[in-house]
């Protein structure tokens, strides 16, 4: 590339430098580096970036922009999911269009300069679930408190040991001394 001699009029309106950062921006997400556009438009190197910026342009780092010149065909569906991803797809939508997984879908969004929404938060279980989930916790506590031992809980119920302990815990309930689980162990087998 030819260096241009620094030509910028000395005055010029916001709706110029608007323009202006507009096309920068465009050529900055089409690939080009912060030095080919000063070359090329003849503005110094912070005020490229100046405009970059004021534009709403996300910067890349230098390792981002080797890797969209190393492989056009990688650079194109990085755009093409920065896009989509702009337009409201999810990181899952994009994941099933692109066939890579998340991990390397996100990488592609990062280099093609997007910014990442925050992760959803996991929705709470509707008022029915919670309800039935409640009254598991009931049944457990009773049952817990009438002798039963966790793994019998735990086989009446489908669930690991470890999930009966946590409800029978979220419940309130007073676990028992291991004597006191040997005693009722005893009691369950003499029956």
């Amino acid at each position: 590339m030819t260096s241009k001699p620094r030509t910028t009029p000395a005055t010029t309106t916001a709706a110029q430098r608007h323009k202006q950062a507009l096309r920068l921006r465009a050529a900055y997400d089409a690939g080009a580096t912060v030095a080919e556009l000063a070359s090329d438009s003849g503005l110094p190197y912070g005020t490229v970036i100046n405009r970059l910026r004021a534009a709403g342009t996300v910067m890349r780092t230098p390792q981002q922009t080797r890797r969209l010149r190393a492989d056009p065909q990688r650079r194109r569906l990085a755009a093409d999911l920065r896009a989509r991803y702009e337009d409201g797809a999810t990181v899952a939508t994009l994941v099933k269009i692109a066939g890579r997984s998340a991990r390397t879908v996100r990488r592609l969004l990062h280099e093609a300069g997007a910014t990442l929404r925050p992760a959803r938060r996991r929705q709470l279980p509707a008022p029915e679930a919670a309800a039935a989930r409640e009254q598991l916790k009931r049944d457990l506590r009773a049952n817990y408190d009438a002798g039963d031992s966790i793994q019998v809980l735990a086989q009446a119920t489908r669930l690991s040991t470890r999930t009966v302990h946590r409800l029978l815990r979220e419940a309130g309930t007073t676990m028992r001394s291991p004597s006191q689980h040997s005693r009722a162990r005893r009691a369950e087998l003499s029956l």
